[in-house]
């Protein structure tokens, strides 16, 4: 994966991920690397919780989580609370994040 084409930043106080999240998504899912209309890269993610009290945002926490292998406390909702495409800053070495979304993006790039 190119360094244009990534969907994160890295900042001092850890790596800034952009996502666009599908609440009531009938599955929870860490899907794709997408390009927006406006050219940004995100990660596209999927939960079953509905954007009702902040249970779609706990469970993209959640489900980042479990793909990225680290602890859900690692991971702040930084923008994008009640809109679809989030920032969240993690807590994480850049490269190991680089390593897991170039699994999913090779997972994506065979189906």
């Amino acid at each position: 994966m190119s360094s244009e084409a990534l969907p994160y930043q890295i900042r001092k106080d850890g790596v800034l991920l952009h996502v666009r999240l599908t609440p009531k998504g009938g599955r929870d899912c860490v899907e794709s690397i997408a390009t927006l209309s406006d050219g940004q890269r995100v990660v596209k993610i999927r939960v079953r919780a509905v954007p009702e009290d902040g249970a779609a945002n706990a469970g993209l926490i959640a489900v980042l989580a479990q793909f990225l292998h680290i602890p859900k406390s690692k991971i702040r909702l930084e923008t994008g609370a009640t809109a679809r495409i989030k920032s969240l800053l993690i807590d994480m070495d850049h490269a190991l994040l680089r390593d897991r979304l170039d699994t999913l993006a090779l997972e994506g790039s065979q189906s």
